[in-house]
């Protein structure tokens, strides 16, 4: 068993830690504020600069949000401090990308109209060419969870496709291509 809820949280030297007493944990750092509803089972405890995470008893389901909410405690450590990006390829002739001065992503991908897609406030992107002169979008942020969502969300509007590959995908992400038809003999 790994016992990963043991282990402490490190806290960078630029970001303070406050705990309420509803189990709010409140990390402000230099990228961001965020905050987190630790389960009301579990009592946090801040040293001098490392947060510990106490369960009250060793059920299953106390061990299980015990490893969960440090894991969660640690995504918002590192969004505060170094935040995350996901990167999405765009493949097809006729496929763009762009941001205007609002910071709204316009889309051109295949449909009969363009697909503008606004950010949320704490969500940024950015576009730049990439290999084969495709377009990367870059999409920033300091909650890790907002920014899988809103990239999961981009690549639902233009999912590869099997037979040419034409779409929106992760960066390094390998679609599986299928043969296509055969001319009857």
């Amino acid at each position: 068993m790994a016992r990963m809820g043991d282990t402490p949280v490190p806290v960078a030297d630029e970001v303070t830690v406050d705990v309420d007493a509803d189990n709010t944990v409140t990390v402000d750092g230099p990228k961001g504020q965020l905050a987190l509803d630790v389960d009301p089972d579990l009592t946090v405890e801040v040293n001098d600069n490392e947060v510990v995470l106490h369960r009250a008893s060793d059920a299953r389901d106390e061990r299980e949000r015990h490893g969960l909410f440090r894991s969660l405690l640690t995504n918002v450590m590192v969004g505060v401090t170094d935040g995350y990006t996901k990167e999405l390829e765009i493949r097809g002739i006729g496929y763009r990308a762009s941001v205007d001065a609002n910071g709204v992503l316009e889309l051109a991908l295949g449909f009969s109209h363009p697909i503008y897609f606004a950010p949320p406030e704490e969500i940024a992107f950015s576009v730049r060419t990439g290999r084969s002169d495709n377009p990367v979008i870059t999409v920033e942020g300091v909650d890790k969870e907002l920014v899988g969502q809103v990239a999961a969300k981009i690549r639902s509007l233009r999912p590869p496709e099997p037979y040419k590959g034409k779409g929106v995908r992760y960066v390094g992400e390998h679609v599986e291509r299928k043969a296509g038809k055969t001319a009857a003999r």
